[in-house]
């Protein structure tokens, strides 16, 4: 499996993924719930994904979906 900053890089350079497509879903600390957020809506610093209202740790981040398919796993 591709480390998730390393698989964050290649969607952000890579020509194969549109951005926009992006749906990254992360482990809320408090209700255990995946909760969705458009890879167009973050900002990636060091080991964080910033939102507008909020830093999400990179190890929180389980799952990441192109159009709604499945790309990336944590195991």
């Amino acid at each position: 499996m591709i480390p998730i900053k390393q698989f964050l890089n290649k969607i952000k350079f890579s020509e194969k993924f549109n951005a926009k497509d992006i749906t990254l879903y992360y482990k809320d600390r408090f209700s255990e719930k995946l909760i969705p957020l458009k890879f167009n809506s973050v900002k990636i610093e060091d080991e964080f994904l910033i939102t507008k209202d909020k830093s999400i740790p990179l190890h929180r981040i389980k799952e990441i979906r192109n159009k709604g398919i499945l790309i990336w796993k944590r195991q």
